[in-house]
């Protein structure tokens, strides 16, 4: 599993979207090199990584994050992940959660029912072929195959509940542009039955909120991570 390792600071694991690789991570990457040491891993069949024989499924790629953090001795990070990013990130946070010191949830669902309709149909723009291409080990005639893995997994995948998301003692933020794929009422739903969650909806941002507004977004990040004991001067939700 190829990653990227570099900076200062508490561990920052960073996990890219689905059909990228860590390149997409890299607005948002240059945002906060000076404050973390970031690692970003590069999923199966994505960016350097080679594919693997068999079915993709988002549990098994938080496993292969999992067996990289123990043998790189990461005892714990906080995790940011975007869209595919965020699910394994959610996993990683379910099955390992000694791993995980906080997390950041992006543009994803915690249900495979979260997303807008039509978002996941048709097929991937070309400028994401290209990129593939560029690096993959398996090489260009690849394609074809990671998408269809890809599309197969998107159908079906993730399928968490709720009762599942009340097991999360870390924090976790929730956060998505207010022009994104993912509906309003779901991230709600999300941030509602976690034990320690925020919820961020960022204005004038997409899907592509990572690169729209990567200054922000990072802002948001650290803040998150320096919030300390502060509830406001006014809470109702996390009145004492």
């Amino acid at each position: 599993m190829w990653c990227a390792d570099g900076g200062d600071g508490e561990v920052l694991l960073m996990l890219h979207p689905g059909g990228t690789d860590a390149r997409a991570l890299g607005p948002l990457r240059a945002e906060l090199i000076e404050d973390y040491r970031i690692v970003t891993p590069e999923q199966r069949g994505h960016g350097h990584t080679p594919d693997r024989d068999g079915e993709w499924h988002f549990a098994d790629m938080a496993a292969d994050t999992a067996a990289l953090l123990d043998g790189m001795e990461v005892g714990r990070a906080h995790v940011f992940g975007w869209s595919a990013g965020a699910i394994v990130g959610l996993h990683l946070a379910l099955s390992r959660p000694e791993l995980v010191a906080s997390l950041v949830f992006g543009g994803a669902p915690f249900h495979v029912e979260g997303w807008r309709a039509g978002v996941l149909d048709g097929e991937p723009p070309a400028f994401m072929a290209d990129a593939y291409a560029e690096v993959s080990p398996d090489g260009a005639a690849h394609w074809p195959t990671v998408t269809a893995k890809s599309n197969r997994m998107h159908e079906n995948e993730p399928r968490l509940s709720e009762d599942d998301l009340g097991t999360l003692a870390m924090p976790v933020l929730v956060v998505l542009g207010d022009d994104d794929e993912v509906r309003f009422d779901h991230a709600i739903r999300m941030y509602e039955t976690l034990p320690d969650g925020e919820l961020a909806i960022v204005p004038r941002a997409t899907h592509g909120l990572i690169v729209e507004k990567a200054d922000l977004l990072a802002r948001l990040i650290r803040d998150f991570h320096a919030r300390g004991d502060d509830n406001g001067v006014a809470p109702i939700r996390r009145r004492p």
